[in-house]
């Protein structure tokens, strides 16, 4: 007899699904919004609707530089990010209601960036499962997500779906 998934593998099995229709050559990422235990809708990262995407027109990378403390010392990191796809939870966010997401759970195969974090804060969700890990923003968004109450949770020991797992993840 099968093993019945939890309520955690099967959310984040539909992330990853979902992360399959990313053309980014650099990370594919999967959203899904849950309520409950119903799907209310599902993103995943790319280039605006009829411009061409990364994998058509190469990734529009910018370079950033942000000052972070480490052993007492302040020093200057560079973080490169593509400014062409517009990522997975800011897709969730877009194509949701605000009253859908009053309570709801945010799975997305990625920790989210400081970016999309704070989207999330202001979105009326109640909590953050990811998969992988995102360490460049790592501190702040845990930070940030305990700040404003929304419980934020890396699920360990998950496998994704055979398949679902290819891209780079840089």
């Amino acid at each position: 007899m099968t093993r019945r998934k939890s309520w955690d593998t099967y959310f984040m099995d539909i992330a990853y699904m979902v992360s399959t229709r990313s053309q980014c050559p650099r990370r594919h990422v999967g959203a899904v919004l849950v309520q409950g235990k119903k799907l209310l809708g599902t993103a995943y990262n790319g280039a605006p609707m009829g411009v061409p995407d990364c994998s058509e027109a190469g990734c529009m990378l910018v370079e950033e530089y942000e000052i972070k403390r480490v052993d007492g010392q302040e020093q200057v990191v560079a973080k490169q990010r593509c400014v062409r796809t517009i990522h997975a939870e800011q897709n969730l966010l877009l194509f949701t209601d605000r009253h859908d997401r009053e309570g709801s759970i945010v799975y997305v195969t990625d920790q989210p960036c400081w970016t999309c974090a704070n989207m999330l804060a202001n979105s009326g969700i109640a909590e953050i499962v990811y998969h992988r890990s995102y360490p460049k923003d790592q501190d702040k968004v845990m930070a940030l997500m305990n700040q404003v109450g929304i419980r934020f949770r890396r699920l360990e020991n998950y496998e994704p779906p055979a398949g679902t797992d290819e891209a780079v993840t840089n």
